[in-house]
């Protein structure tokens, strides 16, 4: 039986990653910090996934283990060491910190002479994720322990969608997601294409899935979180219900969507069916999400390769419509959520900052005209 050394015990961990590997027969060692999840995660070795649709299926995970890596890094390590793949669904801010555990293990392998080829797939929403935790791996790594990684430690990009929404539950493994979900990693960065799992897709290329994922789930989630925030309400399923924030988000689908046409040669037809399909899934009456966890992490969300700055940016490259996008980045700078710190910062620094000043550190875009734009877009939703 294959294992696989996961990174986050958190919903999306459990919820899908894990219950897609364990669907493939892999047993799962959980890393994680929550005290509370692991050590259940030890007691029980197994956790159930709900599907939030009618009838509510059940699923049982089984054949999960965890460790502590604040209190027992040595054991993540020697887990690493011997495991046949690594993923992570930890959120892109925490992927530097566990770089180095990654990069222990790595040199663990070298040591025990293990060159059984392994890959490391970071199951975030961000582009290029998997690179990217390469890049800090590599920080902590000698060059002999590079040449070492080069030859057998593979970062595959990956693209990972499912909604799963913030919940509580009195068992804390228990987690309910949505039906749908797509995974697919990019094939040619992998050392070990012997392990493709069932239910993962496997592209030669993955720029057109993630940004067809990014700039239409993700950005298509936040401008129902954005607009509807703005209009008074606070989980998107009220939300999405005012026709004003559902032809926003229809709006925002259609500028992205001619985007991603235009770039990609997606058919019109069928990329025009993934976004019904989409819109059907944040109306999912089963899995209203709260606006405060959606909306959260303004500034990231702003940034200059994201889920809005980058369609706007390549649309108006194109001569292409962006207003709707452009209205809703006017409402992404006001939103004002006092649980989330990064919405905290971003409105002291309006406060301390003029607003265009404000807009080129966050976006770190050097288009005088853009830059203009979005200001005037910040100023009308006063």
């Amino acid at each position: 039986m294959m294992n696989d050394v996961h990174f986050g015990a958190g919903n999306i961990g459990r919820g899908f990653i894990g219950e897609t590997l364990a669907d493939n027969g892999f047993t799962i060692t959980f890393v994680d910090v929550n005290e509370t999840v692991i050590d259940e995660i030890n007691k029980r070795g197994t956790y159930e996934v709900e599907l939030a649709a009618e009838g509510h299926k059940k699923i049982t995970v089984k054949g999960v283990n965890g460790i502590n890596n604040g209190k027992e890094p040595e054991k993540v390590v020697d887990a690493i060491a011997k495991t046949d793949l690594v993923t992570t669904a930890i959120g892109p801010k925490i992927l530097p910190f566990i770089a180095p555990l990654i990069a222990d293990g790595i040199k663990a392998r070298q040591k025990a002479n293990n060159t059984t080829k392994l890959d490391v797939i970071a199951c975030e929403n961000m582009i290029g994720g998997s690179q990217f935790l390469k890049g800090e791996v590599y920080k902590t790594l000698s060059d002999d322990d590079k040449k070492f990684a080069d030859e057998y430690i593979g970062f595959p990009n990956a693209a990972v969608d499912r909604i799963v929404p913030i919940q509580k539950h009195d068992d804390p493994l228990f987690v309910s997601v949505e039906p749908f979900k797509e995974w697919v990693v990019d094939e040619s960065q992998m050392k070990n294409p012997s392990i493709k799992l069932d239910g993962v897709e496997y592209a030669e290329s993955l720029d057109p899935f993630i940004e067809r994922k990014l700039f239409s789930v993700n950005t298509g989630h936040a401008t129902v979180a954005y607009t509807g925030k703005f209009n008074g309400y606070e989980t998107i399923g009220d939300a999405i219900k005012d026709e004003k924030v559902l032809n926003q988000l229809k709006g925002a689908l259609a500028e992205t969507g001619d985007l991603l046409i235009h770039k990609w040669n997606f058919d019109p037809a069928t990329h025009k069916a993934y976004q019904e399909k989409i819109i059907g899934r944040f109306q999912n009456p089963y899995i209203s999400d709260d606006i405060a966890r959606v909306g959260r992490t303004p500034i990231r969300k702003l940034g200059f390769d994201e889920r809005f700055i980058r369609p706007i940016r390549e649309l108006k490259e194109r001569g292409l419509d962006y207003s709707v996008l452009l209205d809703t980045v006017g409402m992404m700078l006001r939103f004002n959520e006092p649980a989330d710190d990064e919405s905290q910062k971003l409105q002291a620094l309006l406060k301390e900052k003029s607003v265009e000043e404000v807009v080129k550190e966050v976006t770190n875009l050097k288009d005088q005209d853009l830059i203009d734009e979005i200001v005037k877009s910040y100023n009308e939703k006063a």
